[in-house]
């Protein structure tokens, strides 16, 4: 290398620890945690129609400043269906030649639930414990937005320029299915046009061990319903004699799983557990909330982590009959079962329910109705996990922080990525900031402080790789304005 590049390599290095200086600093000096108390204090719960203001105003007030500060053209959108909330687009393009990153993030959060947090919490104000964070969002997903959107800034502050192009995607409807999502990304392919999809959502598989993940399982709800007749009727006098629904839909359940789990609807069975697959999957960890695994449930013959990321689940949410917080004498007319179906690339998800209401006829369970639970659900998708994307991308991880990342075809849980897997057509991949324990979507969910601050350490990291463009994937740059 000649002096001029000698030069140049150690500036760059310079810069480089100057973000990574700042980044610590940030933390350390507690600025990390009073931005996202900010944050977690605005209640844009998506789950309850009453908050609907607090959603508009979290990008409006809460990030659209932020953004500007960075040099980021932004753009308000209304949600394209009913019942949605509102999307906000950022774009900072640098030059038209230079790669495009889409980032996605969402502000919207679960129902509080306050009166199930422990003494001391409050999920809408942020209680910091040693290394928990403490407030609803902070791990999903509030947290793990600011620590992407504050990487950026320190790579800003320290070389001037990012050297490539970003847009930003930010919705309010993740909690409900990403309701109109799928619809505003079709009409706005132009302003979401980029090469690569880099977002932060769901669990790290361990706490200390940054993962990657190329894409998703999908979650379909929904209803089983038995519903027989009007009212109740005396158990005494009409017991023997009036089918009860509760019963007969509890036997129409055990149909579709034996008794450890296993499915039992042949067309719910997915035929993408492939050598490749296996092999993705061998020897990474499961991550756990701290529940010990049962052994011999789910699918016999797979490992922990194929049951869980290369093959399907059915689970029964909640099921009601009667009042059960105040029992009669009497049997009830309707009981009801939310069921739901978490499935991988290789099922049918058009042939989910029509295989169902054929399944349950076969075995004589006719009366049992079928309803789609909601109509904006995740659909499952998997990205080649040997793109030159996700080489780069481990490459730049693994040089961040010193450890070779755990890397997933597709989460467990469900995501959005259907929206830029297929509807955009990117490659996509994922980098949480956050762990299994976090107790998301429940009471008394946290971030952990450390994951925080190398979460920051591999953005940063990553953000200056693709800006000095050394191995950068040679995709033909669609950034334009």
């Amino acid at each position: 290398m000649g002096r001029r590049g000698r030069g140049t390599g150690r500036r760059r290095f310079v810069k480089r620890i100057a973000a990574l200086a700042k980044a610590e600093e940030y933390v350390a000096g507690g600025g990390f945690t009073a931005d996202l108390a900010t944050l977690v204090r605005r209640r844009s719960v998506s789950q309850d129609a009453s908050f609907d203001a607090e959603l508009s105003a979290y990008l409006r007030e809460d990030m659209e400043p932020r953004l500007r500060a960075l040099g980021f053209d932004t753009l308000l959108h209304e949600n394209p269906k009913p019942g949605g909330g509102p999307i906000l687009t950022a774009s900072r393009i640098e030059a038209d030649d230079l790669p495009t990153v889409l980032i996605y993030g969402h502000g919207d959060v679960c129902m509080p639930q306050e009166d199930k947090w422990r003494d001391g919490l409050s999920p809408f104000d942020l209680v910091a414990e040693g290394e928990r964070l403490y407030g609803r969002g902070t791990a999903d997903n509030k947290g793990q937005h600011l620590v992407n959107l504050k990487a950026l800034e320190f790579c800003l502050a320290a070389r001037g320029r990012l050297g490539f192009n970003v847009k930003i995607l930010l919705e309010t409807s993740e909690e409900t299915g990403s309701r109109g999502l799928k619809a505003f990304a079709e009409g706005h392919r132009d302003l979401l046009a980029a090469d690569v999809l880099i977002g932060s959502d769901g669990p790290r598989l361990a706490a200390d061990t940054p993962t990657m993940f190329m894409g998703s399982r999908g979650g379909l709800s929904f209803d089983l319903v038995a519903d027989f007749r009007e009212g109740v009727h005396h158990s005494g006098n009409f017991g023997g004699l009036l089918a009860d629904p509760a019963i007969v839909l509890a036997h129409a359940l055990a149909t579709i799983t034996d008794a450890r789990g296993q499915i039992q609807v042949p067309e719910w069975r997915p035929t993408s557990l492939t050598p490749a697959v296996r092999a993705a999957l061998g020897d990474l960890p499961v991550a756990t909330t701290g529940a010990a695994i049962d052994a011999d449930w789910g699918e016999d013959g797979l490992t922990p982590a194929e049951r869980v990321f290369g093959w399907n689940s059915f689970a029964v949410l909640a099921m009601t009959s009667g009042v059960p917080e105040a029992p009669q004498n009497a049997i009830a007319g309707r009981a009801t079962a939310r069921c739901q179906l978490r499935y991988v690339v290789g099922t049918d998800r058009d042939d989910i329910l029509p295989a169902l209401r054929r399944h349950l006829d076969r075995n004589g369970f006719e009366r049992i109705a079928v309803h789609s639970a909601r109509d904006d659900e995740f659909v499952a998708t998997r990205f080649d996990l040997g793109h030159p994307w996700v080489a780069f991308v481990a490459r730049s991880v693994e040089t961040a922080t010193g450890k070779r990342p755990h890397m997933l075809p597709n989460l467990g849980g469900s995501i959005p990525n259907d929206v830029f897997a297929d509807t955009l057509s990117l490659p996509t991949v994922w980098l949480p900031h956050s762990y299994a324990g976090c107790c998301q979507h429940g009471p008394n969910e946290h971030m952990l402080l450390p994951v925080a601050r190398e979460g920051l350490e591999m953005m940063i990291g990553l953000f200056f790789d693709i800006g000095d463009g050394d191995g950068l994937p040679g995709l033909k740059p669609r950034g334009g304005r």
